[in-house]
């Protein structure tokens, strides 16, 4: 489960941040994931509660903000969420591999006290 070692990276980079600047305990995690990324959130959920005990971040909440695929049509220039596996554009029909969302896997933002 690569979820384990994803969060643990997360959790590492969040301490050091918070560490860096102050801060006495982590309270809120967010972290944007890609539709497209592999990431199962329940299973990250998972790994945040038990890699969390014991840092700074043990009471945090961790909060995953889904980020879906959208695609650009270079034939009509529309974005659109395609509907399924083949990302064909609603407006005009034309097949897209223009994918500009959905890849994400990122530590958006980190909420502190004790600054």
């Amino acid at each position: 489960m690569h979820e384990f070692s994803l969060m643990q990276s997360t959790l590492d980079l969040a301490i050091d941040h918070a560490s860096r600047h102050g801060a006495e305990r982590i309270e809120r995690i967010t972290m944007r994931i890609g539709d497209l990324s592999g990431v199962v959130a329940d299973a990250l959920q998972f790994a945040f509660e038990v890699l969390r005990e014991g840092t700074m971040a043990a009471d945090a909440a961790l909060e995953i903000e889904r980020v879906p695929v959208r695609c650009h049509c270079a034939s009509c220039d529309s974005f659109f969420e395609p509907d399924g596996f083949v990302y064909t554009c609603p407006t005009c029909g034309a097949a897209s591999r223009d994918i500009r969302t959905g890849r994400e896997m990122e530590l958006a933002s980190i909420e502190v006290t004790g600054t």
